[in-house]
């Protein structure tokens, strides 16, 4: 079996690990329509994933966030099992790193409750060690705090880690916490958002992944 590149691999959830942009922007479009009365306007939402639901509420509709939050978060909840989709390939991928000696987690912007149910209706408990959420840190991507606790978390350092996502933000987040910064193009990002963020590496399929991280 193939020698893992990198001996800590920490993960994007959204757009990255599953696909949730779908039942993202359809959770944002519930909750501005049902708070608001209004949608968000033509690619608006997609360009909102990556962000804590707070920020993107909270910058935007500060005295109806809280409410947006609700509606969204409740939206979510209810329909993330028949919206859930799976990027083909990624639990064998996961499962191969793993069985070559590979320690993994997540670094989400997701809200730990979201991110755990996510991680579970996809089927991958057991195969990411650690989950960094919302929750455990007062600042986020693209500051480099949730990677960094990641890897507090596993007990290893920037050098021997990666951190794989979907945004520009992520790029920058790795960058920032001295780690490899591999971005995919098969999330909400474009891919030329993503090269302007100047990866360590750009991949368009899982295999390729597979290809980068198993050598």
């Amino acid at each position: 079996m193939s020698s893992p590149r990198w001996p800590v691999v920490v993960f994007d959830l959204d757009g990255t690990v599953v696909n949730t942009v779908p039942l993202i922007i359809a959770s944002y479009e519930h909750a501005m329509l049902d708070v608001l009365g209004e949608r968000p306007g033509p690619g608006e939402a997609r360009g909102w994933i990556g962000e804590p639901l707070y920020t993107t509420f909270g910058s935007r509709y500060p005295e109806r966030a809280r409410e947006l939050i609700d509606s969204y978060v409740t939206w979510n909840l209810a329909h993330l099992p028949e919206l859930l989709e799976e990027f083909p390939g990624t639990p064998g991928l996961l499962r191969s790193l793993r069985d070559a000696g590979a320690r993994l987690g997540v670094a989400t912007s997701k809200r730990r409750s979201s991110a755990e149910t996510t991680i579970r209706h996809a089927g991958l408990e057991g195969l990411l060690e650690v989950t960094v959420a919302m929750e455990d840190t007062t600042v986020h991507k693209p500051e480099p705090d949730p990677l960094l606790l990641a890897l507090e978390r596993l007990g290893a350092r920037p050098e021997e880690a990666a951190y794989v996502g979907d945004a520009a933000v992520d790029v920058l987040a790795a960058r920032a916490a001295g780690m490899a910064a591999i971005a995919v193009s098969w999330g909400a990002a474009t891919r030329e958002a993503l090269v302007a963020a100047r990866p360590d590496a750009l991949v368009d399929t899982v295999e390729e992944l597979q290809a980068l991280l198993l050598p």
